[in-house]
């Protein structure tokens, strides 16, 4: 498995602490985010992870920003990608089961750390449900 993952200075902490877990878990990792917490533009560390999953190179993309609202939208402007603003496990678990979800998108300043990595093992062992939500998921332009 493959998983993108990218952020802005807000969650550069987060995606180091979400790298060491995947890497625990013998997951592939792909960086797009900045290392470091001078300010950065979302975007331009958003794009390169939609573009990952969109082409089939990542299986899933993970995003992080202060709110999460930023880079949840600049995912979602890319085709094929079902991006998921999440701020608890719950919220997770739905986007996977109802939404299909393929990147996440974690609000720095409004969750803890050990919250966010929960969320992210939620977000990696939830299947699509399928049936009456595929046909949702139809009706989502591509």
């Amino acid at each position: 498995m493959r998983i993108a993952i990218g952020n802005d200075h807000a969650g550069t902490a987060y995606k180091l602490a979400i790298i060491g877990l995947l890497k625990s878990m013998q997951i592939d990792v792909g960086n797009y985010g900045t290392d470091g917490t001078d300010s950065v533009d979302y975007p331009d560390f958003v794009h390169p992870v939609a573009r990952e999953v969109e082409e089939g190179k990542a299986d899933y993309g993970i995003i992080i920003c202060g709110s999460g609202n930023g880079a949840s939208m600049t995912a979602n402007k890319h085709q094929k990608i079902r991006c998921a603003l999440c701020w608890n496990k719950e919220i997770v678990a739905l986007g996977r089961e109802h939404n299909d979800a393929n990147i996440l998108s974690l609000p720095a300043r409004f969750i803890s750390l050990p919250q966010a990595l929960e969320m992210v093992k939620v977000f990696l062992n939830t299947e699509f449900e399928g049936g009456r939500h595929e046909r949702r998921i139809e009706k989502i332009p591509c």
